[in-house]
């Protein structure tokens, strides 16, 4: 494999292969910020005296003869309370779990194991990682997941010491079937939880209770593991690993000063021209991307690049393929969650084996697999998080110089860093937000428990004080029943966690058929198959765009076909939101301001199809699909007061409505901490419950976990940040960097740039705000 072409200047000093893309963004403006942040010298201690023998020949043969510091501080505190382990990208954090872990396992040759892990891919590198340490029988690491073929299951039960999961096969595999895993949890001395940043939002909440249920299990067979937690850097580290295994804060040992080397990074704030100044059109943050990725390939500098939707990733790697000679064209592949077992393996392999040069990726190499030399990380607009995009970019120069690029989109939170570029970078980290006890989900897990032993008082201390009267009223509804033991499934034959899904995949999922060969190419879930793989849709797979045939809701199967043509889809949809139950109400900002619990319900009405390279409009189809329908939480505000206060156009109102929704959605992330995608929002001038003029901001996912009651806490900076970076953008009439949604199923219609800051102004002066 070549190395990485560097050249040297005129003054003779090295060049990286970088340099000549940089010094183009400097001359047509697009590289807006760069900064390099200098190198750190790691701190680094003996290996402790009392460490087990065979492990510290083994640390010996992987070249290992000393410990950073913060390893050596988490070994100490992993055998005296729960611990989460805090560092950044290529700190060694994976040695501050697995050196306790494999001190009881060696120490102990009947005690058990338990590592979890968020993705496939992390379980596999960490399953080879394990092995590199040359233990032989004493250490029997196996992985058991969805890929683990059923004739290899009962001799993982039986031989493995070490039992790599996920949360989502420890929740559906393992603890229904608590019987069958008697002897792992007789003896289970640790519980690993790896990325534990991963888990926020819905499906942190979930897992926080998959976790009670397995303290829970462990308790029935003896047992109490002592659970250890690594995540990237986050905000509220102790707070999370609490939440996730039900226990107090006071009760966490916490390791965050990271003593690992760091590499020099050079950090680019990338920004793509503006096309049209009034429209506010920029050209396409993918095909900037491309182009990056593409120059930084042929010059031989190893290179990641991020998007966090699957169809960017697949559109980048369509036009870098394009741009790239095809022996260089080989040696790059996508990668993201849906892809077949066999498929995933592959590129890991290549990976790993350093046969690729590049890969485009979504968030599922994020995380810390080991996938060889890196020298450069391309983040193609904001992932959400800043934890997550220092995360990517630390990707860069893992082991010598790197480039962490950041490329704006057209996103009004991309523009909003883009024009800020130095507070961006300064901007802390985020906090993890579960709710553990969001009623639609501990609930779920309740039934779960239920089936797996039955639910007494002593529950209360892991789910809540009210478990008992919840379980009563479940026996009221006919799915529980009580016994003398406690309440019990009504079904002896009921298997509830088949009905819960941890994630945003489903167990109800599409097959995605080639029409032409009978092919199974991957799965989507149902929940995203009505708006991505419906009738007449371009869905983009492995680098090939398809045209959807037809979506079988009967088969639960897409026929697809390769499709050549040169535009995308993109569907309408329509939405209501019902209040179901006040629980907070206040007036401020001339509003009258609530929070509760909501309706929602969305149909897909239809499709745009629209040509790629302008985003012009070919036709609209129409589609008829099922309806979803669930209960969330949500903020809203009520503005008969701010529009009677002053004359306001009527003919202008639910644009103004509609344009500063948009624009408070926006900018939820920066009080929220959360992902734009995680919430919604609804606007009209005429809501039939409240009479009148009224907003919706509401959680995106059944039962909500906290996003919009954090809105609703602090309205006044939801207020404060919209109208700037409303007021901030130079377009005419609102463009994407502002009030238009990528999301929105209105297809941002009608929307009104001047009448929203016209609102703004009138909320913020009704609060003693500037006018």
């Amino acid at each position: 494999m070549p190395a990485t072409t560097r050249h040297a200047d005129t003054a003779g000093r090295e060049q990286e292969p970088w340099e000549a893309i940089l010094a183009a963004g400097r001359a047509d403006a697009r590289l807006v910020h760069e900064r390099l942040i200098p190198d750190q010298a790691p701190y680094l201690v003996p290996i402790p005296e009392g460490l087990h023998p065979l492990l510290v020949h083994a640390l010996d043969q992987s070249g290992i003869d000393q410990l950073y510091g913060h390893q050596l501080e988490a070994l100490d505190s992993a055998f005296e309370r729960t611990t989460i382990v805090t560092t950044g990208t290529a700190s060694g954090k994976s040695l501050t779990f697995q050196l306790p872990a494999l001190q009881v396992l060696l120490t102990d040759p009947k005690a058990r194991a338990l590592f979890l892990y968020p993705t496939k891919a992390l379980a596999q590198d960490q399953a080879r990682a394990l092995h590199a340490f040359g233990l032989g029988h004493r250490l029997r690491p196996a992985i058991y997941d969805g890929d683990t073929s059923r004739q290899e299951r009962p001799p993982i039960r039986r031989r493995a010491n070490l039992v790599i999961t996920n949360p989502d096969m420890l929740h559906v595999g393992i603890l229904p079937h608590h019987t069958a895993w008697g002897d792992l949890l007789a003896n289970l001395a640790v519980v690993v939880v790896d990325e534990a940043h991963v888990y926020r939002g819905v499906f942190g909440s979930h897992v926080a209770n998959v976790l009670r249920r397995l303290r829970r299990v462990a308790a029935i067979y003896g047992t109490a593991p002592r659970l250890l937690l690594a995540s990237a850097t986050i905000a509220n580290p102790r707070e999370l690993a609490a939440g996730l295994i039900g226990v107090d804060e006071a009760e966490i040992g916490l390791i965050d000063d990271d003593t690992g080397p760091r590499a020099a990074r050079r950090v680019a704030i990338w920004n793509p021209p503006l096309l049209d100044e009034n429209l506010g059109t920029r050209a396409s943050a993918l095909a900037e991307a491309a182009e990056l990725f593409a120059s930084l390939v042929e010059q031989g500098a190893r290179t990641i690049c991020f998007m966090k939707s699957r169809k960017g990733v697949e559109l980048i790697m369509r036009q870098a393929v394009a741009r790239l000679p095809a022996a260089a064209a080989a040696r790059i592949a996508p990668y993201r969650a849906g892809y077949t077992p066999g498929q995933r393996h592959e590129i890991e392999g290549r990976l790993v084996s350093g046969d690729l040069l590049g890969v485009v990726a979504t968030d599922a190499l994020e995380l810390g697999i080991d996938i060889g030399r890196l020298d450069a990380a391309i983040c193609v607009t904001f992932p959400g998080t800043v934890a997550s995009l220092r995360q990517m970019w630390g990707r860069a120069g893992r082991r010598g110089r790197g480039l962490a690029v950041y490329i704006a989109g057209e996103d009004a939170l991309d523009q909003f860093f883009a024009r800020h570029p130095d507070e961006f970078l300064r901007r802390p980290v985020e906090a993890a937000i579960i709710d553990p006890r969001s009623p639609e989900i501990r609930d779920e897990h309740l039934l779960c428990a239920a089936h797996e032993a039955p639910l007494t008082e002593a529950d209360a201390s892991l789910f809540g004080d009210d478990v008992l009267d919840r379980a009563g009223e479940f026996a009221e509804q006919g799915l529980l029943r009580e016994r003398a033991t406690g309440f019990v499934p009504r079904r002896a034959d009921d298997y509830p966690a088949a009905r819960v899904a941890l994630r945003s995949a489903t167990p109800d999922s599409f097959a995605l058929i080639d029409a032409r060969e009978g092919e199974l190419i991957g799965t989507i879930e149902a929940a995203r198959a009505y708006a991505t793989v419906h009738t007449g849709a371009i869905y983009l797979h492995l680098g090939r765009a398809y045209l959807v045939l037809e979506l079988d809701l009967d088969a639960r199967r897409a026929l697809l076909e390769p499709f050549q043509g040169n535009y995308y889809t993109q569907t309408r949809r329509e939405i209501m939101v019902y209040v179901e139950r006040l629980l907070e109400r206040r007036e401020t900002h001339g509003v009258t301001l609530s929070f509760g619990t909501v309706a929602y319900s969305e149909t897909v009405l239809g499709f745009q199809r629209k040509h790629v390279q302008d985003q012009s409009v070919i036709d609209f189809q129409g589609l008829d699909m099922p309806t979803t329908e669930f209960s969330t939480r949500a903020l809203w505000y009520e503005l008969d007061g701010v529009i009677a206060g002053e004359p306001f156009p009527a003919q202008h109102l639910l644009g103004a409505l509609h344009a500063l929704e948009h624009g408070q959605i926006a900018v939820l992330p920066l009080i929220a901490m959360c992902d734009r995608w995680d919430i919604g929002g609804l606007s009209t001038n005429a809501h039939p419950q409240t009479g009148g003029p009224t907003i919706f901001i509401y959680d995106g996912h059944p039962g909500g976990v906290g996003i919009t009651r954090r809105g609703y806490a602090r309205f006044d900076h939801l207020v404060a940040d919209a109208r700037r970076l409303i007021g901030e953008c130079p377009c005419r009439s609102g463009c994407p960097s502002c009030v238009q949604s990528p999301k929105c199923g209105n297809l941002n219609e009608p929307l009104s740039k001047a009448g929203a800051l016209e609102l703004l102004r009138r909320l913020s002066s009704a609060a003693g705000g500037q006018a």
